[in-house]
């Protein structure tokens, strides 16, 4: 009895030891029943955005699948980065998520001098769910009706046209626009698209970068019409809609959305979140949801979306060089 006792603790303990020695914690019971409270999931822009439905559509897939409800919480501000630093500082248990977005991960590293956190150490990427695009919105009283048009009344008219962007894929959208159309355009930058789209609308300014799905919806209702989306050719999602690449060869700025954790959350923790949510992009019915909010499912998993984060830094650092922004 106490050979065999001696025997199982050996064999224990070299579990363990061996986990280790990769570089792979052992799995806790904590780990294993996860979850066992409500989550929060964090999006860094306002509510009615892309990321906010988007991940209203993650979190309720996650929530049938897991057995928790996983609450949504709208954290806006400084380009996403506000609730980016609050996830990364978050307890490492899984139980506060960013569903995030190109800016805060990638664009935002050449957008400001100093971000509070860093975007590859502070973060486990969990799962990316998809691919957007933004598009240039105008009322239907506006005197330009094709992006050509457009770009010939603000070269008629310089400095006296302004746009609006709600995120750093659209501030950089409106730069690299004004950069190789060679336009005089005043920027004017919102925590988020809806209140751009509310500026448009009013009159404030002269058009807006409106992601996939809002614009999707502005169109349908007849509030405002669609010059072009920032992708190289046009979407399966909008297909009557011109890319802006049409008129500007080379134009092309995908933003895309995700899932992460914050570093040090346990790796079945992150499998576990990894696979309900893989299963849920699987179906049909996720996909039409999705795609109603203007973004094309394209997963990838853990380790997959953590190289690709890594790429979209180099990647976004070109385009807000080539755009000639400077960092804050």
């Amino acid at each position: 009895m106490h050979c065999l006792l001696s025997r199982t603790l050996a064999l224990a303990c070299g579990a363990v030891l061996a986990a280790n020695a990769f570089g792979q914690a052992a799995p806790t019971d904590s780990a294993r029943s996860y979850p066992t409270r409500p989550v929060r999931v964090i999006a860094p822009f306002p509510a009615g955005s892309n990321t906010d439905q988007v991940a209203r559509v993650t979190g309720n897939q996650l929530q049938k699948a897991l057995g928790q409800p996983f609450i949504v919480e709208n954290k806006p501000g400084a380009q996403g980065s506000i609730a980016a630093d609050a996830v990364a500082k978050s307890a490492p248990d899984g139980y506060t998520l960013l569903l995030t977005t190109n800016s805060p991960l990638a664009a935002n590293v050449s957008l400001f001098k100093k971000l509070p956190y860093d975007p590859v150490k502070d973060f486990a990427p969990v799962a990316r769910v998809g691919v957007t695009a933004f598009v240039i919105m105008v009322k239907p009283d506006f005197p330009a009706k094709t992006l050509g048009e457009l770009i010939a009344l603000a070269k008629s008219k310089p400095g006296m046209l302004s746009g609006g962007s709600g995120g750093g894929g659209g501030q950089i959208s409106i730069a690299l626009l004004k950069s190789m159309a060679k336009i005089d355009v005043m920027e004017v930058s919102y925590k988020g698209v809806p209140q751009a789209v509310t500026d448009v609308l009013g009159g404030n300014i002269s058009f807006a970068l409106v992601d996939l799905g809002n614009a999707a919806a502005q169109a349908k209702g007849g509030n405002l019409i669609p010059l072009g989306v920032t992708l190289d050719k046009r979407t399966p999602l909008a297909p009557g809609v011109p890319a802006i690449a049409e008129t500007l060869p080379g134009f092309d700025v995908v933003p895309w959305l995700g899932l992460v954790a914050p570093a040090g959350t346990p790796p079945e923790i992150v499998a576990k979140l990894y696979d309900a949510i893989a299963t849920a992009l699987a179906r049909p019915e996720v996909k039409a949801s999705l795609a109603n909010t203007g973004t094309d499912v394209a997963p990838m998993n853990p380790s997959e979306f953590s190289r690709f984060i890594q790429s979209e830094i180099g990647k976004w650092a070109i385009l807000v060089k080539l755009a000639g922004l400077h960092p804050e």
